[in-house]
């Protein structure tokens, strides 16, 4: 029994689908089905369920999933402890959006003054996973925005961002102060997959179902805009080219920016970069 297997096991136990899980997991769908049938062999027990529709734990399944996460947030536990008495201890932070952004500068600044031996790896990630491979193990802690799936997570919000929608300059609403949702109900908007989170996704909808191309990075949003007229969802206060411009929304919510990391995962790295997050976060201006 491997400690990959056993993060294979809880990220479709988290999901209740081997398709969103391989998707979380970076990989195919038919190597994670036999990883989870070679589990249930060493245990000689099924672990799920299966329908059409997904998976349901049963009781074994219930039982190994609670062990499974002690034992992987054990095994964190001593390679962090292992890495630092060799001198090599890293943390792997996941970081999504505009890199930008100050509140990034300013933190990766901060952390590097007070973890000077520490090896800092960076997880650039696109639109469709909001933990920034948290939860597919990638990453020690990540650096995003809300709301998404907090299951088996803990957040903390460092910023709160207004939003506004994002539309080519020469668009008829783009000269306007503001705008509501119900004035886009018949416009098209880009998208994030399918299989993306679905709290995120519908967040970005602006709380309905829409209709418009798949995209996955920022880029690809802006192009959408500029090559098809769509239109979709941005927080207000970055710099965009002439050729868009970004109306606020009165009536959506604000998008946080957060800190993210696994539910009880107690390496003193990770709380030591929350920490470090908090506090540059609540020094910047306004």
């Amino acid at each position: 029994m491997e400690l990959r297997t056993l993060r294979y096991f809880v990220t479709v136990a988290e999901e209740l689908h081997f398709g969103r899980a391989a998707t979380r997991l970076h990989m195919s769908q038919p190597p994670l089905s036999r990883a989870i049938k070679g589990l249930e062999a060493d245990f000689g027990a099924l672990l799920f369920t299966r329908s059409p529709t997904g998976v349901t734990l049963t009781p074994v399944g219930t039982v190994l999933l609670d062990e499974a996460r002690a034992l992987l947030a054990h095994a964190e536990r001593v390679r962090v402890r292992v890495e630092a008495a060799a001198g090599a201890a890293s943390i792997t932070v996941g970081i999504l959006g505009d890199g930008t952004d100050p509140g990034v500068s300013r933190l990766a600044s901060a952390y590097r003054r007070t973890h000077p031996g520490i090896d800092i790896r960076i997880r650039d990630t696109d639109l469709t996973d909001p933990t920034c491979g948290l939860r597919a193990g990638l990453v020690d802690v990540a650096l995003t925005r809300a709301p998404f799936d907090e299951t088996a997570l803990t957040v903390r919000t460092l910023r709160s961002d207004p939003v506004g929608v994002v539309l080519r300059a020469d668009d008829p609403l783009a000269h306007r102060a503001r705008l509501r949702l119900a004035e886009l109900s018949d416009r098209r908007w880009f998208q994030f997959p399918q299989d993306a989170d679905p709290v995120w996704q519908s967040y970005w909808n602006g709380g309905s179902p829409r209709e418009g191309p798949t995209v996955r990075a920022v880029q690809e949003c802006l192009q959408a805009v500029l090559w098809n007229g769509t239109i979709g969802l941005a927080p207000l206060g970055h710099d965009l080219p002439a050729e868009f411009a970004v109306v606020p929304l009165i009536d959506m919510p604000p998008s946080r920016v957060v800190v993210v990391w696994n539910e009880g995962d107690t390496n003193a790295l990770i709380r030591s970069f929350v920490d470090t997050a908090t506090a540059a976060y609540r020094a910047m201006p306004g």
